[in-house]
């Protein structure tokens, strides 16, 4: 067992049991998968109706039906974790966390041991996969950091325990993505992991200076994405710039993996652990291929209830996907990434950033952008560029913009030299700064 997984067991995360577990999970051939999936979801319920009162208290009543069992928001957990602890559970022999907060809605929640041993043996397993090795593969981590004593050097302790490099993301200004490239000049990173926003940053700079990461750094054999959106069009410009491929993670806190790109690209569920839905707004299943709100279930979760909780996020599942290899075809953004506009008519923020990006991203000018809704008919366009926009480019994207959702909105346009990041450091792509029901 190398250091990573000895510091696991060290604070009592029973890693080598965990690992044992998934890989019986996955030996479990696929047509007694759903079969598993169904005993696993009955189990968790009914642990927590016995064990819970705060899920008790939240159920009402015993439901054999799943379809019939609420849906959980982060608002249903806003209130202190000690009310919401299972019996026998207390805050030392739990792993606490919190939410990012990027949904609006932030909370703490917990994990019992073997569940977060659980999450761990999932990341090291589908990072085996395509031969990275958490414990010992140098990684490039965009991420933000803790600015206090203590958080930050917590994260920089961890850092070296996970055998990675961080840096931080909150300065993406020319000068500094120039220390960053001298770093990689030295370093032998084997692969480039963070928030996509970021990373995206990073691979325009090197677009831009005609370089190709991989050449600059021999050893470099991927770029993992996570946390964010990530855009065909901006996967292949990572691809180019980095000479790598690059693979999609799509995660959370609460859950830790949710999804991981195969080699086809294909984001594949994390079946062993979570079960995951696509509910529409009456919270019935949608059928196969639709869009809908994405439910997640944790089903090894016992110290608090994570049952048929509403992440968030908008998302699609293939029709391909089967109960042990579902298929996460496509992540639409956040459920209250909508912008409504003067007709009635309610889009996703996302159809802005997608008009909007097939323009201003041909010449390469334009190097990060986010779209804010300051009323109901306007639309502010906030960029970092080489240089302004152009009339006639601007006038070009109103059209396109007139084209796509509807007539007479506002849009105007202010250029930066950084665009700000939320405390982790996050770029939030689009916000909207109207009411829900402002008319």
């Amino acid at each position: 067992m190398n250091l990573f997984e000895n510091t696991l067991k060290f604070n009592g995360f029973p890693i080598a049991e965990a690992k044992r577990k998934l890989s019986e999970i996955q030996q479990i051939p696929e047509n007694e998968f759903e079969a598993y999936i169904k005993n696993k979801r009955a189990e968790i319920v009914q642990y927590h109706i016995q064990n819970n009162p705060f899920y008790r208290k939240f159920i009402e009543t015993n439901i054999a039906d799943w379809d019939a069992i609420p849906v959980m928001t982060k608002s249903d957990l806003q209130q202190p974790l000690a009310d919401r602890l299972s019996k026998n559970f207390s805050k030392k022999s739990i792993y606490i966390s919190k939410t990012s907060g990027s949904s609006g809605t932030p909370f703490i929640f917990a994990k019992d041991k073997y569940c977060h041993a659980l999450t761990w043996a999932k990341f090291i397993d589908s990072y085996a996969s395509i031969g990275i090795d958490l414990s010992a593969s140098l990684q490039a981590r965009f991420y933000g950091i803790p600015l206090n004593f203590t958080g930050y050097y917590k994260e920089r302790f961890k850092d070296f325990l996970g055998s990675r490099y961080r840096f931080p993301i909150f300065d993406l200004s020319t000068n500094k993505l120039e220390e960053i490239l001298k770093v990689f000049k030295r370093k032998k990173f084997d692969y480039i992991n963070g928030y996509t926003s970021s990373i995206v940053r990073f691979a325009r700079f090197l677009s831009d200076k005609n370089l190709i990461l991989n050449q600059v750094c021999p050893t470099l054999k991927y770029c993992i994405v996570t946390s964010e959106m990530l855009f065909e069009d901006d996967k292949l410009l990572m691809e180019s710039a980095f000479g790598v491929p690059v693979i999609d993670e799509y995660g959370a806190s609460e859950f830790g993996l949710i999804a991981f790109a195969d080699n086809n690209g294909e984001l594949i569920v994390n079946s062993e652990e979570v079960f995951v839905e696509i509910l529409d707004e009456n919270n019935r299943t949608v059928p196969l291929g639709s869009s809908g709100r994405i439910i997640i279930t944790a089903l090894y979760n016992k110290a608090h209830p994570m049952i048929r909780y509403d992440i968030g996020d908008i998302g699609v599942l293939s029709s391909t996907s089967t109960s042990k290899r579902p298929i996460l075809k496509r992540l639409l953004g956040r459920t209250n990434d909508f912008a409504r506009l003067p007709s009635g008519k309610v889009v996703p923020g996302l159809t802005f950033y997608y008009v909007t990006k097939t323009i201003i991203s041909n010449d390469g000018n334009i190097k990060e952008f986010v779209i804010e809704q300051t009323k109901l008919d306007t639309f502010k366009i906030k960029y970092v560029a080489t240089k302004e926009l152009k009339t006639h480019e601007k006038l070009e994207i109103q059209k396109s913009i007139t084209e796509y959702l509807e007539k007479d909105l506002k849009i105007t346009f202010e250029r930066f030299e950084v665009l700000k990041r939320s405390k982790n450091g996050k770029l939030k792509q689009f916000v909207s700064l109207v009411q829900p029901g402002t008319i």
